[in-house]
């Protein structure tokens, strides 16, 4: 079974084309295909072997694999600290594996012991990409954790922590 990825679904971009062999013994009629990328589209074709080598090839079949969860979001940058508010910017996961419907943002307060304090949590639309969080407590450290999703679930979340400024 000779089979190779035509493109991600997620991007329009082709790339090289690297074909890969599976070989299946006798009189085998199904099998399994490792190492495939969701929401992707794949073409694949068979061809018998016997003593005296490889017959021709059967024609392409193609399939797509379903949507998967994204990998984590490529980064989180927190700026503009003032007393009250933090300006959040990120940049989409590098393998989107799907659609991505939105992005959830979890936060919350840590305190001079580093106890942490309670969690808030916003959905932010898929097409955003910077957010102004406002009515914070000055003076104070917050972490955050940041993921994408698709609408098979969440991929991996990254965190940051950042600090309002204190009063003047």
């Amino acid at each position: 079974v000779y089979y190779w990825k035509v493109q991600s679904l997620s991007r329009r971009s082709r790339r090289h084309v690297e074909k890969k062999i599976l070989t299946f013994r006798g009189n085998k009629t199904f099998g399994m295909l490792p190492g495939l990328e969701p929401y992707s589209s794949y073409k694949l074709n068979v061809r018998v072997v016997n003593g005296k080598g490889e017959g021709p090839a059967s024609p392409d079949k193609v399939f797509k694999t379903p949507e998967g969860v994204p990998s984590s979001p490529s980064f989180l940058k927190i700026t503009n600290p003032t007393l009250d508010s933090l300006t959040l910017e990120w940049g989409s996961p590098t393998h989107p594996n799907g659609i991505l419907t939105s992005y959830i943002l979890k936060f919350q307060p840590i305190n001079n012991t580093h106890e942490l304090g309670p969690l808030v949590e916003i959905r932010i639309p898929a097409n955003e990409s910077t957010l102004i969080l406002k009515n914070l407590n000055y003076s104070t450290r917050y972490k955050f954790y940041f993921n994408a999703q698709t609408s098979v679930g969440s991929g991996n979340q990254i965190t940051e922590e950042a600090v309002t400024i204190m009063d003047e």
